[in-house]
């Protein structure tokens, strides 16, 4: 785990196959934060790091409705497509088996850290350690 990520209280994780239906197995929050992907194998790989919410100039947070569930289920990645769709299809293109999803609300009532910075702490990370980006974010 990031040590970026340990303050954060409000987490789970789920696991998801290609034959399993995204939306019922994510159980994400509604709220706003950061979620890794992994790809689970022989070895855990970190693929991909996403983000959701806003935070304005006044403080407040702008959320779309759904969250981070909605994020990682309907959010579009490797076309013009949520990834309920479109994550199966990748997996069985890499032959990737199984992939792991944790979760973090980062800004809450007892939290108030923006998404992206947090997102972009765990990037840096991944590209000092590995000299390149999950190969899943196209860039950041």
């Amino acid at each position: 785990m990031y040590k970026e990520l340990e303050k954060f209280k409000v987490t789970n994780q789920f696991s998801f196959t290609a034959e399993d239906s995204l939306a019922e197995v994510c159980n994400a929050s509604e709220g706003s934060g950061v979620f890794l992907v992994y790809a689970v194998g022989e070895v855990k790989e970190l693929i991909m790091v996403g983000s959701t919410g806003t935070v304005q100039n006044d403080g407040t947070l702008k959320i779309k409705n759904g969250g981070l569930n909605d994020k990682i289920v309907e959010g579009h990645q490797f076309a013009k497509t949520g990834r309920k769709y479109s994550w199966p299809a990748q997996m069985n293109k890499e032959d990737i088996r199984t992939l792991e999803v944790v979760w973090y609300e980062t800004f809450n009532d007892d939290s108030k850290v923006i998404p992206t910075f947090v997102e972009a702490q765990v990037l840096q990370n991944f590209l000092d350690e590995n000299g390149k980006l999950p190969k899943w974010n196209v860039a950041f």
